[in-house]
């Protein structure tokens, strides 16, 4: 629904001269009781999660700015227009859609534009839970009033769809959003994006 943070945080390494996937292996390393998975499940607030960060960026070699890094997200996390056209597309054929985010509170979080556009708007900082957490899918689901297995879960990251998976949901890995749209579509049957007019 929102720019990538993937194509954020890949950037800043480039600009700064880390080593491509450091900041991911920072947040895989340090796992549940990171700072980021903290940020995410409502635990820190921003500034804490800034010096927190930080010292995990150090302490594995590589010095960066969190805040840095989260301005950067901020201003890659805007709406997708062709990704709300299907959202809308898929709510007027009687079908319901959420969001299921891990997001935080303050400064780069794009989500909070997103609500109205959904039938379920499930954050990870609300509910204490973050994705690939099995937890947070079956939430959403009792959320949504379906079973996993009727549900299509899209997402950038494949731990993420590794876990939905299991659940037994549908999945599609979003490389960009034509290509998610065009998987979309094939799995519903009907058109979700006007080609001529959405930007990808």
């Amino acid at each position: 629904m929102l720019g990538s943070p993937l194509q954020a945080i890949a950037a800043l390494e480039r600009d700064e001269g880390i080593p491509a996937g450091f900041v991911n292996r920072v947040v895989v390393t340090n796992g549940a009781a990171g700072a980021w998975a903290r940020l995410e499940r409502g635990e820190l607030a921003m500034e804490a999660f800034y010096a927190a960060f930080d010292a995990e960026c150090a302490a594995a070699g590589h010095a960066l700015s969190a805040q840095r890094l989260m301005q950067r997200i901020a201003l890659a996390s805007q709406p997708r227009p062709a990704m709300l056209t299907a959202v809308r597309r898929i709510r007027e054929r009687g079908l319901r859609a959420a969001a299921l985010t891990n997001n935080w509170v303050g400064e780069g979080d794009g989500s909070a534009v997103l609500r109205p556009h959904f039938d379920v708007f499930v954050e990870s900082t609300r509910v204490g839970l973050r994705k690939p957490d099995p937890r947070i899918y079956e939430h959403a689901c009792r959320c949504l009033e379906i079973e996993a297995r009727e549900a299509i879960f899209l997402d950038d990251i494949g731990s993420n769809l590794k876990a939905a998976r299991a659940l037994g949901m549908t999945t599609i890995k979003v490389a960009a959003p034509a290509q998610a749209l065009a998987e979309l579509e094939a799995l519903l049957g009907f058109a979700l994006a006007d080609r001529k007019t959405d930007l990808l």
